[in-house]
């Protein structure tokens, strides 16, 4: 007879993680610059200090590299038209994963020690466009958005929920993340964090446990290694 074996958690965020939305939320905002507020020239780097703080820190951050102060029905407006855009594109172009992405899901669904959930500050419409394109299947996981919680990163709400909805002790989990203020609020709920190098620098990401730039170079034996602290987990 089996004993019954410890469970672990493993925890994705969405933007930035699973696929390089990143590109498909700039193109969405800059048209949304352009077009409601007049604003040209807006670039990529104008989103960076506003990239995991979800949508409307993202667009204020490059509101205020060109000086524009935006009211909150000015700021409602916009992120209604940034979504609406941002499905537009999906809609019409494929989304495809980051490389590992798909086969270090399965690998730890089809794994009987591991559960698996999406956690992403973004909403279910806009987060579901992007996992469907990518191929994930969410529906098979655990499955927590931005809609859900009061608190956006780096407050550790998100992250504690879907510890509590995959009902393992945030200890025995693993948050995947591209941003700082992911990995912070990783760290605050009591998880491990990995940190994947898809938008940002391993600099910027050095709070985390571990920082690759692939999810590829992730095995199942490592993230166990890594949340039982074994010698060498960190690389």
């Amino acid at each position: 007879m089996r004993v019954m074996s410890e469970l672990y958690g493993l925890i994705f965020d969405v933007d930035g993680v699973i696929a390089d939305t990143e590109a498909v939320n700039m193109r969405a905002s800059i048209r949304v610059f352009a077009e409601l507020f007049g604003v040209e020239g807006v670039q990529r780097k104008d989103f960076e200090k506003g990239l995991g703080l979800g949508s409307e820190e993202y667009l204020r951050a490059a509101a205020k590299v060109h000086g524009l102060e935006l009211n909150n029905e000015q700021m409602a407006q916009a992120t209604k038209l940034r979504q609406e855009y941002f499905l537009q594109i999906l809609a019409q172009e494929s989304l495809p994963a980051f490389p590992g992405v798909l086969k270090l899901m399965e690998t730890a669904l089809e794994h009987q020690d591991f559960r698996v959930a999406i956690a992403t500050s973004s909403t279910r419409a806009k987060s579901q466009a992007v996992l469907r394109s990518a191929k994930v299947p969410y529906g098979k996981m655990v499955y927590i958005t931005g809609s859900e919680v009061k608190n956006k990163k780096p407050h550790p709400e998100l992250f504690q929920k879907a510890t509590e909805h995959l009902k393992i002790s945030p200890g025995k989990c693993i948050v995947i993340e591209d941003a700082p203020s992911g990995v912070k609020a990783a760290k605050a709920a009591g998880c491990k964090c990995i940190a994947v190098t898809n938008s940002m620098a391993a600099d910027r990401l050095a709070k985390a446990d571990v920082v690759v730039s692939s999810l590829g170079q992730i095995c199942i034996d490592f993230l166990v290694d890594l949340i039982r602290k074994k010698p060498g987990a960190r690389r």
